[in-house]
């Protein structure tokens, strides 16, 4: 069974520091003359997306057994709505939750994810 983003935790990221980014899924062939051939790498190729939330420390804690038990460090799929679409997909960490402390009790955590095909 596929994770679920926990509902105590924004839906809603912060809109400023939103980045998605469609898959680079081109080869490119040089030829001897003309323009280069190209085609399409896979079918299933990921997006990358960026998000930020603000959170209490609280929800800093509920985030990190996300992360590390229920996601077994970022390993597993997760079930979330895309922040543009609001489409449910299946997504994964690419890296850790990066957090900086905004003061004494709240926290700006990046996010950096790939969607799944």
């Amino acid at each position: 069974m596929t994770a679920q983003w926990p509902s105590a935790l924004p839906e809603s990221p912060l809109t400023e520091a939103y980045a998605e980014a469609l898959p680079d899924n081109i080869i490119r062939s040089s030829t001897d003359q003309g323009p280069a051939k190209l085609r399409r790498r896979t079918t299933a190729a990921v997006r990358h997306l960026q998000l930020a939330y603000i959170l209490s420390a609280a929800q800093t804690e509920l985030l990190d057994g996300f992360y590390l038990e229920d996601l077994q460090s970022g390993s597993l799929p997760f079930l979330q709505a895309h922040p543009r679409t609001g489409e449910e997909k299946s997504m994964r960490f690419k890296s850790p939750p990066d957090y900086t402390s905004l003061n004494g009790g709240y926290f700006r955590v990046t996010l950096e994810l790939e969607i799944l095909p």
